[in-house]
C-alpha cells in the first residue's frame, strides 16, 4: 500500500472511530462531589464549581439552571459530565 493511501485508511478510521459518551460511572455527582471532583469536569471553572457545592442539595441536574446557580452557557458546557442523584450531600441552602 503506498503511502498516501495508508495516511487515507488511517484518516477514514480516525473520523469513523465512534466517540462513546461519559457513562454512569463516569459522571460526577453534584450532591456529592469536592470542588475538585467537579474540576475533572469538562468546561467546569472554580467559581461555578464552588457555587455549586455551595447551592446543594439538587434534584436534577437542570436545578443548576432553574435556580440561578449556573448560567445557560455553563450548564451547557458541563451538562454531560455530571448527574443529581438523590441523598446527596449537604450545603448552604
Amino acid at each position: 500500500m503506498n503511502r498516501g493511501l495508508a495516511v487515507l485508511v488511517g484518516f477514514v478510521g480516525l473520523v469513523a472511530a465512534p466517540v462513546a459518551p461519559a457513562g454512569p460511572a463516569a459522571l460526577v455527582d453534584l450532591n456529592r462531589a469536592s470542588v475538585a471532583e467537579l474540576m475533572r469536569v469538562p468546561g467546569m471553572t472554580a467559581p461555578w464549581a464552588e457555587r455549586i457545592v455551595r447551592f446543594r442539595p439538587y434534584r436534577t441536574k437542570l436545578d443548576l439552571v432553574e435556580e440561578g446557580v449556573v448560567t445557560p452557557a455553563v450548564y451547557q458546557r458541563i451538562r454531560d459530565g455530571v448527574v443529581a442523584h438523590k441523598g446527596g450531600g449537604g450545603g448552604g441552602r
